[in-house]
């Protein structure tokens, strides 16, 4: 029988000191170096020059990164231009040193900064494509990336969707357990741990799930340094963690005993909260997507009339995006207060232009002049 899934992934592969390499980055990466390969393939399908890939690959990488750094901090944080100016960029905090990226990516910002370095590219002489003609290719190469990168928010438990009751909700709890387990002045008692799921538990009201964390304390450990930490480190780092568990309403209770071995151990009881994993129903259409817009250039390669992937492009993924919204979770607290959040709000104007950019090119010749 399906079931709710318990997701306690590192989004970390591996960390040495300040540096660490998270699934996210790497998967960001891996979207472009798999992009590269398949637009060979399509240049030297269509008889284009393959030395025009790495260029374009070029104006690509940077255009993204930039354009959805700049969307995240105009469309979502703007005050950080003023508070804090050098944190738009800048990969790292200063004090203390510590490697953070860029935390903050808007994939409506990566779509206007895809759109104006296309265009910058497509100016360049030696270009034998019109701008609609470049989209067309490289939209493909933005679903596979697209699916690549939402799976790595899924790795960094971002992007949430709303707590549901189907059985197929993912309970985030690796942020939770990384706090609880963290070392604080060098130290933590906590050996080891597990999180259990009664087998015959079933989603509650509002995704609320009975769970149970199992700590399992390091040797020489007292009782009352047992109790302390459950009442203090564990309470208070699952209150600060309210989106993906809750304690509210006596949900929580802690209960320290000895072991046979002669250590303590505690069996933590609480509510997780089951979400819609949002990350992944866009990063599975975003691979459909591809996939169907890939087998459409297949067919028609150089008869292919300028702006038809493209315009299907802008309404498929928007649209779906702008329904995927109403099963997540608001970024930012303004948002809050509106009718359709950012995101929605964004994903209307790029439908419209879809819309407009499908029928042109039912209007227009496959061999229309560059424009």
């Amino acid at each position: 029988m399906l079931s709710y899934i318990i997701w306690n992934g590192s989004p970390e592969i591996l960390s040495i000191g300040f540096f660490s390499l998270r699934y996210y980055g790497l998967l960001f990466a891996l979207g472009f170096l798999i992009s590269q390969q398949i637009l060979y393939y399509i240049h030297k399908q269509e008889g284009k020059p393959e030395k025009d890939v790495d260029t374009l690959t070029i104006y690509m990488i940077v255009a993204t990164i930039i354009g959805a750094r700049l969307g995240h901090i105009i469309f979502y944080e703007p005050a950080m231009l003023w508070e804090k100016p050098l944190a738009v960029f800048l990969p790292f905090e200063l004090s203390p040193f510590r490697f953070t990226g860029l935390q903050g990516l808007a994939s409506h910002g990566a779509a206007i900064g895809i759109l104006f370095g296309l265009w910058l590219y497509s100016r360049k002489k030696h270009v034998n494509q019109n701008y609609l003609q470049i989209l067309d290719r490289i939209v493909i190469l933005v679903c596979l990336t697209g699916c690549l990168i939402r799976l790595g928010n899924f790795f960094n438990s971002e992007i949430i969707g709303k707590p549901t009751n189907s059985p197929l909700g993912v309970i985030f709890v690796n942020h939770v357990i990384d706090r609880i387990t963290a070392e604080v002045d060098g130290a933590n008692p906590i050996q080891s741990y597990e999180i259990v799921k009664d087998s015959t538990s079933v989603v509650k009201e509002n995704g609320r799930v009975p769970l149970s964390l199992y700590l399992f304390f390091k040797k020489g450990t007292s009782e009352t340094a047992a109790n302390e930490f459950v009442d203090w480190r564990v309470r208070n780092t699952m209150a600060q963690q309210s989106e993906f568990v809750d304690i509210s309403n006596g949900a929580f209770a802690g209960k320290v005993g000895l072991e046979a071995s002669g250590t303590y151990a505690a069996k933590v009881s609480f509510q997780g909260i089951a979400r819609h994993p949002a990350q992944l129903y866009e990063s599975i259409s975003c691979l459909i997507l591809f996939a169907l817009l890939l087998w459409y250039w297949s067919k028609h390669k150089l008869s292919l009339p300028e702006g038809r992937i493209f315009g299907i492009f802008l309404i498929a993924l928007w649209s779906l995006r702008f329904a995927y919204e109403f099963l997540k979770e608001n970024q930012v607290s303004f948002e809050d207060d509106l009718t359709l959040n950012m995101g929605q709000t964004l994903s209307i104007p790029l439908v419209l232009v879809g819309v407009w950019v499908l029928i042109r090119s039912f209007k227009k010749q496959p061999d229309s002049p560059k424009i």
